[in-house]
């Protein structure tokens, strides 16, 4: 396994949160999504100029901008 920053992950790639790494209001709204370390995610897809990024979060998919994905620490398996 390789712990991999949520903003470089492809498409249909999965993981598992390892750490939010930001506080205050940012890391509060980021951990209330359901974004916690031992979650397990999947990248669905990215808009034409890359930002944001959609991912599958429990059951759900919601969007982040490129500089709230820069926060999360994800690993991932190294095939995928």
């Amino acid at each position: 396994m390789v712990e991999v920053n949520l903003r470089l992950m492809k498409k249909n790639q999965s993981g598992i949160i390892k750490a939010v790494k930001v506080s205050g209001e940012l890391g509060r709204r980021i951990r209330e999504m359901g974004i916690v370390p031992g979650t397990k995610i999947t990248i669905q897809g990215r808009a034409p100029l890359y930002d944001p990024v959609a991912l599958r979060v429990m059951g759900g998919t919601l969007t982040l901008r490129n500089n709230e994905a820069d926060h999360i620490i994800v690993e991932v398996s190294e095939e995928g």
